[in-house]
């Protein structure tokens, strides 16, 4: 599984759904002709009227529109899928009959616009397709803005590439911008066998903090208690204790308190938080969730609490509470580098840095046993 879980879940947030070649795929992929007609089928889906069920059509594509100043040229050798947050479209108007499939795509650079200063031909590039692009990542040559895309290093194969790169910026943002993380800070990871997670952990452990997990079933934990660096005659798990809350009869908060003595995590890194009581829940899933009065009754003084849960509410004692510890509450917003210019150079800041230093590769070699 991309982003560093081996095995397939249907919970996951980017799954690889198509690959057309390169290390690791196993499928051929000829190289497209300089100036080929192109004719090629491009995927969507389609949502006629809200709540009613989505449905995915093919359309056929033929030669693309000439290559402006800023675009390249990109075949596309991966694509993930992920969620499409039609909500999001919808509050900030680019919601249209047919929407996109595929934003997350790996491929080679095949043609690049008179502008173009990052990229030239038969370069190796991965990267987030806009949410106003008007085509399907799920494609063979697609046109994308230079400042979309950064170099794929050389040793990650292409499905990997492209199934880790949203998850990749998603915790570097709440890890790096969000929370500041630091050597001897304590970090609780929620769902941590999960993509993000994984990543998270790493990239956690990887900055000095010390890592604490939740696993919503004994398989997710056993994976976290095998998480080992990459790196030989270190043994030490990655995960210092993992909490199994798949019985519903453990107490996270009491048992983070019991980790650290007393004095609390200093972030929290959630996968959505509880907001009623257990009658209200409807699923099982949310019935395992931490409920948010045990979340800011286990972050310590001046802890962070990174949320995606959109739909938070906080009453006043829980905000007087927040008060007393000096603590913080941030959003993560997967879209939120896309939506300012300011926040895409920080996209554009963290891919080189991170996609050249180790850790990337880490979660890589992980992910690949």
């Amino acid at each position: 599984m991309p982003s560093g879980r081996r095995r397939g879940q249907s919970r996951a947030r980017s799954e690889p759904l198509w690959a057309s070649g390169g290390a690791g795929s196993g499928a051929w992929c000829p190289r497209l002709p300089e100036g080929a007609e192109i004719t090629m089928k491009v995927l969507y889906c389609q949502q006629n009227s809200p709540g009613e069920e989505v449905t995915f059509v093919f359309q056929e594509r033929e030669n693309l529109p000439p290559t402006r100043d800023n675009d390249v040229k990109v075949q596309v050798r991966a694509c993930a899928l992920s969620r499409i947050d039609t909500e999001l479209l919808s509050e900030i108007k680019l919601e249209k009959e047919l929407l996109p499939v595929g934003r997350e795509i790996s491929g080679v650079v095949l043609e690049v616009g008179r502008k173009v200063t990052f990229f030239q031909p038969d370069d190796e590039v991965v990267g987030i397709l806009p949410l106003d692009c008007e085509e399907s990542g799920l494609c063979e040559v697609i046109l994308v803005h230079e400042h979309c895309l950064v170099r794929k290093p050389e040793k990650v194969c292409w499905v990997e590439a492209a199934g880790t790169v949203r998850d990749g910026v998603r915790a570097y943002t709440a890890l790096h911008y969000l929370s500041q993380v630091s050597p001897g800070k304590t970090v609780l990871v929620m769902d941590g066998a999960s993509p993000f997670g994984t990543i998270a952990i790493q990239l956690a452990q990887h900055r000095g903090a010390k890592v604490i997990s939740t696993a919503y079933s004994l398989e997710d934990k056993q994976y976290l208690e095998r998480l080992r660096p990459p790196v030989e005659g270190i043994r030490q798990p990655l995960v210092a204790r993992v909490i199994d809350v798949s019985n519903g009869k453990i107490d996270v908060a009491e048992s983070c308190l019991e980790e650290t003595g007393g004095l609390g995590v200093d972030i929290v890194l959630d996968a959505g938080v509880k907001l009623y009581s257990a009658d209200d829940e409807s699923t099982s899933k949310s019935q395992l969730l931490p409920h948010k009065h045990d979340i800011i009754t286990l972050l310590g003084i001046g802890g962070h609490w990174i949320t995606t849960e959109k739909h938070l509410q906080l009453d006043p004692p829980d905000s007087y509470s927040l008060f007393l510890k000096g603590a913080t509450v941030s959003f993560l917003n997967d879209e939120v580098w896309n939506l300012s210019n300011i926040q895409q150079g920080k996209y554009l800041y963290t891919h080189p840095r991170r996609y050249n230093g180790e850790i990337i590769k880490q979660c890589f070699q992980t992910s690949a046993g």
